[in-house]
């Protein structure tokens, strides 16, 4: 969505209320900071959607809007223009009569695109503006082969060259033979294959598991595994193999549980990998964390949260000392959201250090420290070390055992920002396990400033999602009305081409935000349970992670069987 919004163009969607004099603004100050285009920074923030943003300008500039997603392209008509030139300056053709051809364009703008096609196909152009994510799609969906042809390709390729016979005898491969082999082209380009695959999928997660007459390769988009590829079993050694060469392991090493990480090139961009492995009953299986720094959203007032949440989190972060902890299961977050408020508070005058096992996402200006158990350097010997490293805030990647929380609090009780997390289900559910933990109440009380609990939603696909209106029971069950007290249309998911026919596409954070106020604290001296904890909590202004999913529901973000899915055990403990 790279466009160069004008005086007039601005002026006109301030008049039509898409946008705000203060969005504007701060959009303006955002593109003089970090650089970018002023369209795709006012898109980020939310002032205006894509949709309204094209339609505007569509109309100021003349050209007319066209949804890619919802178009069929023939295949004759895909040869007038060349791949190169598709790709590179993302347009496509969509339709033609006589010598005129009109061509979808991310940008019509561009003087330069335009003469080259018209040499190139020496026909009349006439573009038409497309979205940019949808022009991605589309050229992925033309001109890309599918995944499963891509990896039969590969696969009939190794098995008809010299690789077929020492992988079916992999038993017995020497390291030097597997060395040899996780080198040769097909293999080198089935793994990559993989990863790419993964990058363009959005996928979080790959696993690569042995059964016992195939490999299996899954994805996780999402929040969910899907199984993508089943190549056969005879080459599982090879992919594995290969594998731990780029991650610089023992590749003849295979009754032991291995971890390392890999960075590789992916459309342009690089990419971190964090891998690891572990002997199972037929073989190794290998599990890859993809660590995107383009689809990491490492910007607080970007996650999704509502904007009374966003305050809380700001607001305790500008403390000069106490502790910040994210609570959440695996997955769910809560290292993102640490990062997005070490991002918030970073300037050149503060000193902030992490303890990180392992270190996620590189961070410019700030000193991360990877755990290392095999020369003694955990999380509590490493917190040690940084208090006498003269630091302000401190990150602390996850609190496990007591020691780590014991100085953990010390350290935000003696001047101090402590940022960290937990592995519990609620923000109140925190304070119990702390104090289980042989923490005293006075301490926690003393030092603790928020804590937030987060789970991830799945988002509706905005190409699919069908509308529909609740029953009157479901709705005052889960509270769904809208300000007025009336039942308001909701979403549920279709599935398209676009979604990958899930219905859902990309996730968004929900928290709750826990702000230690006197009458909760008077309830952590009593040693009160987690249900007393959240009803206090609740009457001082605290909106549960079910209150928080409803929301989404009534704005049309998520469905309402997500919401159920995602909060099922923090619905049973405001029940209590």
């Amino acid at each position: 969505m790279t466009f160069l919004l004008t005086k007039k163009i601005c002026d006109l969607l301030i008049t039509r209320k898409l946008i705000t004099e203060e969005n504007l603004n701060k959009a303006r100050e955002t593109c003089k900071d970090r650089g970018g285009s002023l369209s795709d920074i006012l898109v980020k923030m939310g002032a205006v959607s894509k949709e309204d943003l094209i339609t505007v300008l569509s109309e100021e500039l003349g050209f007319a809007p066209i949804n890619l997603s919802r178009y069929k392209i023939d295949d004759e008509l895909l040869k007038t223009i060349p791949k190169k030139i598709s790709f590179s300056y993302q347009m496509l053709p969509v339709s033609r009569i006589e010598k005129q051809l009109t061509v979808a364009m991310v940008d019509p703008l561009n003087i330069f695109a335009l003469d080259d096609l018209k040499i190139a196909t020496n026909l009349d152009i006439v573009p038409v503006i497309a979205d940019e994510d949808d022009m991605k799609d589309a050229l992925r969906r033309y001109y890309e082969k599918s995944a499963d042809e891509e990896i039969s390709e590969i696969v009939g390729s190794i098995e008809s060259g010299e690789m077929k016979t020492v992988a079916e005898a992999e038993d017995i491969l020497s390291s030097n033979e597997l060395l040899r082999i996780t080198e040769e082209a097909p293999v080198v380009k089935l793994v990559n294959t993989i990863m790419n695959r993964a990058v363009k999928e959005h996928a979080s997660d790959v696993m690569i598991e042995p059964m016992e007459n195939n490999t299996r390769v899954r994805f996780r988009i999402d929040g969910f595994l899907v199984v993508k590829y089943e190549p056969p079993k005879k080459f599982h050694q090879a992919i594995v193999s290969r594998i731990k060469v780029m991650s610089e392991l023992d590749i003849a090493e295979r009754r032991l549980p291995q971890d390392g990480r890999f960075r590789m090139r992916v459309e342009d961009r690089k990419v971190d990998f964090r891998i690891s492995t572990v002997p199972s009953s037929y073989g190794e299986k290998v599990a890859l964390r993809i660590l995107d720094k383009e689809q990491a959203k490492i910007d607080i007032k970007g996650l999704g949260f509502k904007q009374r949440d966003i305050e809380k989190m700001c607001k305790a972060s500008e403390q000069p000392h106490g502790m910040i902890l994210v609570c959440g299961p695996t997955g769910c977050g809560k290292t993102t959201t640490l990062y997005s408020v070490l991002k918030y508070v970073d300037e050149p005058g503060i000193n902030i250090v992490t303890v990180e096992d392992p270190v996620e996402y590189e961070l410019l200006g700030i000193n991360q420290v990877a755990i290392n158990h095999e020369v003694g350097l955990t999380f509590s010997s490493c917190l040690r070390s940084i208090l006498r490293q003269d630091p302000d805030v401190i990150m602390v990647g996850e609190i496990r055992d007591y020691e780590t929380l014991d100085i953990a609090i010390k350290s935000a009780l003696t001047g101090h920002l402590v940022l960290s997390t937990l592995h519990t289900n609620s923000a109140s559910g925190s304070i119990v396990r702390m104090i289980n933990m042989g923490v005293e109440p006075f301490l926690i009380s003393a030092s603790v400033e928020l804590i937030a609990a987060q789970r991830l939603l799945r988002k509706l696909c905005n190409e699919c999602k069908e509308p529909y209106v609740p029953s009157k029971e479901v709705a005052e069950k889960y509270k769904i009305f809208d300000k007025n007290g009336d039942i308001p249309k909701i979403y549920r998911p279709k599935g398209c081409p676009r979604c990958m026919n899930s219905g859902y596409k990309g996730r968004v954070g929900i928290i709750e935000c826990m702000q230690l106020t006197s009458a909760i604290k008077d309830l952590i001296f009593k040693r009160a349970q987690e249900f007393e904890i959240e009803r206090a909590a609740r009457k001082e202004g605290m909106t549960t992670l079910r209150e928080n999913g409803i929301e989404n529901v009534i704005e049309g973000i998520t469905s309402l069987e997500d919401v159920l899915r995602i909060t099922a055990e923090d619905r049973k403990l405001e029940q209590g």
